[in-house]
């Protein structure tokens, strides 16, 4: 394996790191300013403004590594522009890189007709809209996603759809125009992997109803958020069904892999900005007569912090390396174990951050306690640890099952 960054990987790297310390990093505090005044469910201002110049700039649809869609990129080539985006929550959008638009796009690009192609995948690409995807429900345990009864049921040339979702990321921003529903097109197969099905419903169709908005640890995300929804009776053309009934769990693999290690892609860009502010802060702190930074604790944390940093990153180019060379689903173990250890580091390295940062770093004042809201959801989010971690030991255990010593 070559870890070593592409030509190509370099140049864009160079170039987003040039866009962001021109025209991103002087803005940011901006874009904090801007959504905490007025309506907080409006898309920012200063954030169109940037998409513009991300534009003109060529840096626009990155994470897309068919060259016909996006930048032509492969996973390896992608992974430093992610973790460079992900030091900040608003620099992916900027791009038109952040979740769920990423995921949604790239079930549209693989599996999507061309009808479907046109009417969504074309304005999500150019950025004109957003949009969002509705999986989880809050009657069951969605981690194990046989369990999901939402219900699409065939009448004549349309689907009816009733379901109760929550966490449907993205449904309270204003440009939301179409979700991705999983649920079931036949709950009597016997084969509960034939059971689901996805399907693409327009946010203004007759019947759905944002419930609330989910606050995560006191965070609203605005405008971007989390919506509980209920569908009710919500009738859509047959033609939205994406690929063919029972095809859901074929779709959702297809779309949780990449979407996985781009969250832990960007979590190592939000973990190494969170050590650069330790760092910061422990060189600027005095307490028993020397800074903090020479205090044999804070020696350790720092340390341990780099260590951890630097391995989730190695073995996140590995899992980048294995999707670009063997496929997807050869390199769900690597996924898998990716997407425990990122956020777990990233959870780690911010509370040493937060603490060292004092009462200070419970405060809105230094970005770390919204960062630790992101880095602790993503334990949940697209699979909570404990699935992921059963999976690595299936795998495993497979792996020797035939082995003698």
């Amino acid at each position: 394996m070559d870890f070593a960054y592409s030509d190509r990987c370099r140049d864009h790297l160079e170039r987003l790191r040039a866009f962001m310390e021109a025209h991103y990093w002087p803005r940011e505090d901006d874009i904090f300013a801007e959504i905490a005044e007025g309506d907080r469910w409006q898309p920012s201002r200063i954030i169109e403004e940037l998409k513009e110049k991300a534009k003109a700039a060529g840096l626009w649809n990155l994470f897309l590594p068919d060259s016909d869609y996006g930048a032509g990129l492969s996973n390896a080539d992608y992974a430093p522009l992610a973790e460079e985006m992900g030091r900040s929550p608003f620099a992916p959008e900027v791009f038109n890189c952040s979740a769920p638009d990423t995921g949604n796009m790239e079930v549209l690009v693989r599996y999507g007709s061309p009808e479907q192609k046109k009417r969504w995948l074309e304005p999500l690409l150019a950025g004109r809209i957003r949009s969002g995807f509705a999986m989880t429900e809050p009657e069951v345990a969605s981690s194990d996603a046989r369990n999901i009864t939402a219900s699409i049921r065939r009448d004549g040339d349309d689907y009816v759809i009733n379901a109760h979702k929550w966490w449907t990321s993205g449904a309270g921003d204003p440009r939301c125009k179409v979700l991705i529903l999983m649920g079931k097109t036949d709950p009597d197969n016997p084969d509960p992997y034939r059971q689901q099905s996805m399907i693409l419903v327009p946010m203004d169709a007759p019947g759905i109803r944002i419930e609330r908005m989910l606050p995560v640890f006191g965070y609203d995300d605005a405008p971007h958020g989390h919506a509980e929804i209920r569908f009710e009776d919500v009738r859509v053309p047959a033609e939205n069904l994406i690929l063919g009934e029972g095809r859901g769990f074929e779709i959702a693999q297809g779309r949780l892999g990449p979407g996985r290690i781009h969250h832990c892609m960007r979590l190592i860009g939000l973990a190494e900005r969170a050590l650069e502010k330790m760092c910061r802060r422990l060189g600027s702190r005095v307490a028993f007569g020397k800074p903090l930074a020479a205090q044999s604790v804070w020696e350790e944390r720092i340390a341990e912090a780099r260590i951890m940093i630097d391995e989730a990153r190695l073995l996140t180019l590995k899992a980048a390396w294995m999707m670009d060379t063997v496929g997807n689903k050869a390199a769900r173990k690597e996924i898998a174990a990716i997407k425990v250890a990122a956020p777990n580091v990233a959870c780690k390295v911010i509370d040493w951050a937060i603490q060292a940062h004092g009462g200070g770093g419970v405060s809105d004042d230094f970005g770390l306690a919204y960062a630790y809201a992101q880095a602790r959801t993503l334990r949940l989010a697209d699979g909570p640890d404990e699935v992921h971690r059963r999976q690595i030991a299936k795998l495993e255990l497979a792996a020797h099952s035939n082995r003698r010593d």
